[in-house]
């Protein structure tokens, strides 16, 4: 990540932007201007302000922990400290009948009180039917007369260029229109995500309003906003991400379905195609995505891949990197089956495995946290001696990138000892704004912060 850039998951949609809409004519064939107003008339009552309040532990009084203290107040328990939570941010409702909303899981996350905002000012409860804060998609619903829904796009037939309106409540300033373009498409790898496929987009997006809307001219919703990238921290610079509707509509359908999102495992570590690797297996490929490991007894060894396999296509669609193939197998369901197109010595296999359930003993790291998406975390040991052992990790990936490496030990998770998956997913659902690590790297033990 750029020193000189910051990326921020944002709340809101705020300001003007000239940037594509100001080139338009202002007018066509004697015509006047054009504008946009007749699809923000539509769209904008589907917009919905979302404000929570919540509470999350921020750990012991530090003063409480001096040994003096504790000597002369020997018994005295001192608790985890509560610190209280508000946020603001944006949801679009997507089902009026059954008054669902869909927003971003980082707007609604530690929140015990949710209440929406409609455009004409009235306030309502609502509640979490689901959430997945591996794609940061969240689904609330409420009991709310006279709703008005926006329709699904089909994020799959955006092109760069296509225009775009982002609507939201920025910095508490109520309802905010803004537009642009589509600027880039599939953008991946930038760790605010465990699973990132994101439009990009120069539609003015600001601090205070993810979970917004992201619609076309035809008033379709094509994208979730969540988050922007700003130079030193001063706001919108042009270049904004959502999520795409259709990723998010496949996870929409498990939250409703299971509350929560039952992704399955392939069970490979891979890496990306790069120019090198490329000349040493003899191919003339820019792109693709090499397998480097293959899991013992996992859906992919089942189906036949092989380390040293380059992944050209899953179900017909081009894999172009090691990050979007994560995406394409963490939308899969367990049983779903998986055509996979590789080429072996030069030459094109074809595959198909069945997506597994991950075993909950060893699984990936951003079914735990985000943060920690690209690595495989395992059990290991009898039942009564058993530790936790980072078995892969991915290069470049957010685990990577935070310094975690194969063979690590995991002693504790913020301070407190762990030798179970399930204890360490308790650990981090209490609080994971930040991860303090303690691991064992051979002979050395060192402390890994996670934020």
């Amino acid at each position: 990540m750029l020193r000189s850039v910051i990326l921020f998951l944002v709340f809101s949609l705020s300001g003007f932007s000239g940037m594509a809409m100001s080139a338009l004519p202002a007018s066509v064939n004697g015509q006047e201007m054009p504008s946009l107003a007749p699809i923000v008339e539509k769209t904008r009552p589907a917009v919905v302000n979302i404000a929570t309040r919540g509470k999350v532990n921020v750990g012991n009084n530090p003063v409480l922990n001096n040994p003096m203290f504790k000597y002369f107040f020997r018994g005295y328990k001192n608790p985890p400290q509560q610190r209280e939570t508000r946020s603001l941010g944006s949801g679009v409702v997507i089902d009026a009948e059954k008054g669902f909303i869909i927003t971003n899981h980082h707007v609604i996350a530690s929140a015990d009180e949710i209440a929406i905002t409609m455009h004409d000012g009235q306030q309502f409860e609502a509640r979490v039917v689901g959430s997945d804060p591996e794609a940061d998609i969240a689904l609330l619903q409420a009991d709310i007369d006279g709703l008005v829904e926006i329709p699904m796009g089909d994020s799959d037939k955006l092109r760069i260029g296509d225009f775009t309106i982002a609507i939201g409540n920025p910095f508490g300033l109520g309802q905010t229109v803004t537009s642009g373009i589509v600027s880039a498409l599939g953008r991946s790898g930038l760790g605010i995500e465990g699973y990132e496929n994101f439009i990009q987009t120069d539609a003015s997006i600001n601090p205070g309003n993810s979970g917004g809307a992201l619609v076309n001219l035809r008033g379709e919703l094509i994208g979730i906003n969540t988050a922007i990238l700003a130079a030193g921290g001063n706001g919108n610079v042009g270049i904004g991400f959502a999520i795409p509707i259709n990723m998010a509509r496949q996870l929409v359908d498990q939250l409703i379905e299971y509350g929560e999102v039952r992704r399955g495992m392939l069970g490979v570590i891979m890496q990306n195609l790069t120019p090198q690797l490329s000349k040493a297996f003899g191919l003339d490929l820019h792109k693709g995505v090499v397998i480097s490991r293959v899991i013992e007894d996992s859906a992919a060894e089942k189906a036949g891949l092989k380390a040293g396999d380059v992944v050209l296509s899953i179900n017909g669609k081009e894999v172009e990197s090691a990050s979007a193939m994560r995406n394409m197998v963490g939308l899969m369901r367990v049983g779903d089956e998986m055509d996979i197109t590789v080429i072996r010595d030069k030459e094109e296999v074809e595959l198909t495995a069945v997506i597994q359930t991950a075993e909950l003993e060893s699984l990936p790291g951003e079914k735990l946290d985000a943060k920690l998406a690209g690595a495989i975390i395992k059990e290991v040991g009898e039942k009564n001696d058993r530790h936790l052992e980072v078995m892969s990790v991915e290069q470049g990936s957010p685990a990577w990138s935070a310094h975690l490496r194969e063979g690590d030990i995991i002693i504790s998770v913020n301070r407190v000892l762990v030798k179970t998956i399930e204890q360490f997913r308790d650990i981090v659902s209490k609080n994971n704004s930040q991860i303090l690590l303690n691991i064992q790297r051979g002979r050395n033990a060192m402390f890994i912060l996670i934020q």
